[in-house]
């Protein structure tokens, strides 16, 4: 997986930072949490502070465009960030049977 960063810009007002990348992978897409780690491994962040947004893939092509915003504490993402698009990165719970 490689990364290239095309926007980051920082929001003060929402104490963000806000990118857009590319992401250049072999093989099956990867998962949202796998981008997630790697993305916050490369800005030397906590992966709980990162939010991804948009995943969009080209077909035929192994290019991943997308969008992500790194918080600067875990209150201010709760009380910004739709909630819907929290969860989507949690793992889902065990039922049980």
């Amino acid at each position: 997986m490689d990364f290239e960063i095309t926007r980051d810009v920082r929001n003060e007002l929402l104490k963000r930072r806000e990118l857009e990348f590319t992401l250049t992978f072999d093989g099956p897409t990867p998962s949202r949490k796998s981008i997630q780690e790697k993305l916050a491994a490369l800005q030397n962040k906590n992966e709980n502070l990162l939010v991804l947004d948009l995943e969009r893939t080209r077909f035929g092509k192994m290019e991943l465009f997308g969008r992500a915003r790194i918080y600067d504490d875990e209150e201010t993402k709760k009380g910004t960030e739709r909630e819907y698009l929290l969860k989507r990165g949690e793992p889902k719970a065990e039922s049980e049977a």
